[in-house]
């Protein structure tokens, strides 16, 4: 004998139990032109029915869905990981979902994941920009808010922007390694293709001119798969760099076994410095020196102005916060060989 499943609970069920239209019960249980005693007294009953909202029948009516699109560079990067998981905690204190999507470090797929994402009709995107802004980015802006971390998007109306000093970061390690006497500094970049005006790539040029330092820039992949060849080309010759300068600290770990390959001591025979100090860089030996930039802050501030825009009437001026970097120095760095 065959039995038949428990069919949905439906907000027609809703109503006749609360003695409202459909229509109330669907404004009360979006929080909209009811009062707080009826959108209460909607919430109890659809508990006890066990009713539960379709996100996407309600996006497709007009209402949120509470799922957040998190698009960002490239998830082979470990500090991206970090920020993943930074922002969907933030997220679900919040009660709501992420869809994450990896742009694998190229612009293009970048913004076609972004509108794949508005698609979905995720509520909005917390953004890792690889690429700069174009008309592309200030389409999608115009029809649900955007907030960037590490860079802003030029050009593009976002709603918030998390933006990391890289200037002052950049600097900072670029002067610590010439004070330590290295003049020959190869920088590894893995936006010297993709991304060339990037704001950390040109932060390079002027700090280097500024200092004095030879300072070549390179372009590797994010991954430590990816530096490790390079870094072996760039270090077997007897005019190799005195130090090695990594936009990534996924970048830097190949670099380290680069290091070991060649048989080369880090840092008697060349230092090596990172950029995002992720939890790993304290673990090996030697420790890395790098630019810490707080994952945390950057989450937390990211959603809080996602949120902001999410449930303002209108569009609103965009929300901006520099996040000021730190450089940890650790036993990766040291005086220049000789």
């Amino acid at each position: 004998m065959s039995s038949r499943g428990k069919q949905r609970p439906t907000i027609r069920q809703v109503a006749a139990e609360t003695g409202l239209s459909p229509a109330a019960v669907s404004y009360a249980l979006r929080g909209m032109h009811v009062s707080a005693e009826t959108e209460e007294r909607v919430r109890l009953a659809a508990a006890e029915l066990g009713y539960e909202v379709d996100p996407i029948a309600r996006a497709l009516a007009g209402g949120e869905t509470a799922v957040i699109g998190l698009l960002v560079g490239s998830l082979a990067d470990f500090w991206n990981q970090e920020l993943v998981r930074a922002v969907q905690r933030e997220l679900h204190a919040v009660d709501r979902g992420t869809l994450v999507a990896d742009a694998d470090g190229e612009p293009g797929r970048e913004l076609e994941l972004a509108r794949r994402l508005v698609d979905r009709r995720v509520d909005g995107l917390v953004v890792v920009p690889v690429g700069p802004g174009s008309g592309g980015w200030a389409a999608i802006a115009e029809e649900i808010p955007i907030v960037t971390i590490g860079d802003a998007l030029p050009g593009v109306a976002a709603a918030g922007e998390v933006v990391f000093d890289n200037d002052r970061g950049v600097e900072e390690t670029l002067r610590h390694l010439g004070v330590l006497g290295h003049k020959r500094i190869a920088v590894l970049s893995w936006a010297v293709e993709t991304s060339p005006d990037r704001q950390a790539e040109r932060a390079v040029v002027a700090s280097a001119r500024a200092l004095g330092v030879d300072c070549e820039v390179v372009g590797c992949a994010y991954s430590l798969n990816g530096s490790r060849p390079l870094a072996l080309e760039l270090l077997r010759g007897a005019d190799r760099p005195t130090a090695v300068f990594c936009l990534s600290d996924s970048i830097a770990y190949g670099v380290y076994v680069a290091c070991a390959e060649l048989g080369l001591a880090i840092p008697d025979d060349v230092a090596v410095a990172g950029f995002g100090d992720h939890p790993i860089s304290r673990l090996l030996a030697p420790p890395l020196t790098s630019t810490f930039w707080d994952v945390e802050q950057a989450a937390g501030l990211a959603t809080g102005f996602l949120l902001q825009a999410i449930g303002a009437d209108g569009r609103q001026p965009t929300l901006r916060e520099v996040i000021a970097p730190e450089l940890v120095t650790r036993a990766s760095t040291g005086e220049r060989p000789g």
